[in-house]
């Protein structure tokens, strides 16, 4: 399984916008935070807005805001939107039959790669990926803090 720039970019786009809690978020502003081209970056937000993540303001002070809240929205919903399926392999595509099921020995193994990835991501919210990210950043600055020996 690979998952595409234009998916991880999405989802780091998406970040970004629902950190700024409801204002309306300029691409150029997420391009520069997130190191990513915008042109790239426009490309992906037209994705997004058509899926129904985002919604553009336009204005003076117009950007981007998410469509519904961090809570609502999973990274399978995102990873998909921008992707299409993410099967890790064709014989377990939604749609698809497959003609070797009876001889295989690894339809089994495929099913249970899929499940797991299809939960963990559809279990992990826009809102848990902030708080994960606001962990991480938080345990980086307490390290820096420097350690003095106690006084006395």
């Amino acid at each position: 399984m690979w998952v595409s720039t234009k998916a991880q970019y999405g989802l780091r786009a998406l970040i970004e916008i629902a950190r700024r809690g409801g204002e309306a978020v300029p691409l150029k502003d997420v391009s520069e935070r997130q190191g990513i081209s915008q042109h790239y970056l426009e490309q992906i937000a037209s994705n997004l807005r058509r899926a129904g993540f985002i919604k553009s303001i336009r204005g003076a002070h117009g950007g981007y805001r998410l469509a519904r809240p961090a809570h609502e929205i999973n990274a399978y919903d995102v990873v998909t939107a921008m992707e299409g399926s993410i099967a890790p392999v064709q014989c377990v595509e939604d749609d698809h039959v497959c003609d070797s099921q009876n001889v295989c020995g690894t339809q089994d193994l495929w099913y249970r790669v899929d499940t797991a990835l299809r939960d963990v991501l559809g279990s992990t919210t826009l809102a848990d990926l902030i708080e994960e990210s606001d962990r991480q950043q938080h345990a980086r600055l307490v390290q820096l803090e420097p350690h003095y020996p106690p006084l006395g």
